[in-house]
């Protein structure tokens, strides 16, 4: 039997330095009887590992969700498709690539099998790909073309590979995991460097009736192994599915919780002691924390597609405008990385109202946040100088994420003519928490603390008058 350990051990303490503070990076173990205060104390020093916090800075990534589907109308096909349908006429996967570069986004997740097993690179496990396809004359490869694209243009790579496979015979058994460590070991050797590996945990019957077993800590050997640099999302134990797929952040979204990664072994018993699953309204609460033996660094992504769909169809729109501005504040603007949906059409290419839409979108968050009103912070005071007397309406506030993530509410306050008024107030912080409030004239800005689980570090404080 597998046996994974990730992090230095799981539980395990690491010190950072050679003096205290002592932090936990990815997760700690708390002592046997420890007392509540004595475990939120432990939990307000558990820290990101390095794949966690180069992942927390990219704050845009997008899913390209391409394939069978794209072709047949669906959302979920049921893997009786017949490769001869997958036949894009103009695909260019450059084009998808500098359309995501100029709306900001950093790395690009494809949809290299969906749930019809379908694949997008000429595999040796099934005859269910691009290989046995009128596409490129049978030579072609979609995760090679984005791969190249990705490098020539600065973009990192993600690759989505669905753990269901409703083509392939073996599935229900354990030779169906050896099937998907093979394609798994494929996408991870053959296209260069891979940053994030995104695996739901969709489950369903196969074509023999039966279910399949994942067998995840294999799954996750072979990702650090071949590509130490990757984060595992939803299924993995890197990022965590913020619990909906309508671009929204929780109000009090923590990277510290005690739910524990679906991957692991008894996750399913601990998490339904604790009353925690993907979508509770808290994850990271002091009750939850005091029940539990162990907390994690485990923070959200909020997925959303751009339309209603996943994949394109014809007969739907991208969202408006405002839909997105909302989905950034939501998402970006709650301590998560937004993971944005953008699907190729039949062509294969990006469809030019999705490319206006993200100029748009793009031009909007330019706009609004790099004019910074705030001329200096002070780190102590928690106080912000403007520029002169300005007109506010938003702030972005962030903790040093490598120090731990400890504010639990705050307050916003603005100097308007010599005296100090509340604007607005918050709960968690994190990376990045964006708060808007009505308009007011103010010199100075300043945040007070109401409850927190030790000394906070905050890294900036920054100030907008921002448009809708």
């Amino acid at each position: 039997m597998r046996k994974y350990v990730w992090g230095v051990a799981l539980g395990a303490m690491l010190l950072v330095g050679c003096s205290s503070p002592r932090y936990y990076v990815k997760s700690v173990e708390f002592p046997q009887g420890a007392a509540p205060a004595q475990k939120i104390e432990m939990a307000s020093r558990v820290v990101p590992d390095r794949r966690q916090l180069e992942w927390q800075k990219l704050e845009l990534t997008a899913f390209l969700h391409f394939g069978m589907n794209t072709f047949t109308g669906r959302e979920w096909g049921d893997g009786k498709e017949s490769p001869a349908l997958f036949n894009p006429t103009a695909l260019d996967a450059e084009q998808w690539v500098l359309a995501l570069k100029d709306a900001g986004f950093k790395l690009a997740i494809i949809t290299a099998k969906h749930h019809d097993g379908f694949c997008l690179w000429p595999t040796a496990t099934t005859a269910h790909s691009v290989a046995h396809s009128p596409w490129r004359q049978g030579k072609g490869d979609v995760v090679r073309e984005l791969s190249d694209a990705c490098r020539k243009h600065g973009l990192k790579l993600g690759i989505y590979l669905s753990p269901w496979d409703r083509n392939a015979p073996s599935y229900g058994s354990e030779a169906y995991n050896d099937l998907y460590a093979a394609q798994l070991t494929e996408l991870l050797t053959n296209y260069g460097k891979i940053d994030e590996v995104w695996f739901d945990g969709a489950n369903g019957e196969g074509p023999n009736g039966k279910c399949q077993r994942y067998d995840w800590p294999r799954f996750y050997e072979i990702i650090d192994r071949l590509q130490p640099d990757a984060v595992t999302a939803i299924m993995g134990h890197h990022v965590r599915w913020v619990g909906n797929e309508g671009g929204v952040g929780r109000e009090t979204e923590w990277s510290v919780t005690p739910y524990t990664p679906g991957g692991f072994a008894g996750a399913a018993e601990s998490n339904a002691a604790l009353g925690l699953d993907e979508m509770s309204k808290e994850l990271g609460s002091r009750d939850a924390i005091a029940r539990a033996d162990r907390v994690y660094w485990f923070p959200s992504e909020v997925d959303v597609s751009i339309r209603p769909g996943w994949f394109f169809h014809d007969n739907e729109k991208p969202h408006s405008l405002k839909r997105l501005s909302d989905i950034y504040l939501t998402s970006v603007g709650r301590n998560s990385v937004l993971l944005l949906n953008i699907p190729p059409d039949r062509e294969g290419r990006i469809n030019q109202a999705d490319v206006e839409r993200l100029k748009e979108w793009r031009h909007w968050i330019d706009s609004n946040f790099t004019n910074d009103r705030v001329r200096s912070f002070n780190r102590r005071s928690l106080t912000a100088r403007l520029k002169g007397d300005e007109s506010v309406n938003a702030v972005a506030i962030g903790e040093d994420i490598t120090k731990g993530q400890r504010v639990e509410s705050f307050d916003v306050e603005a100097l308007v003519d010599g005296a100090w008024r509340k604007v607005a107030s918050g709960t968690t912080i994190g990376a990045k928490r964006i708060l808007c409030f009505d308009p007011v004239r103010a010199t100075a800005l300043r945040l007070r603390i109401a409850a927190t689980r030790a000394t906070p570090t905050i890294a900036f404080l920054r100030a907008y008058s921002i448009k809708n």
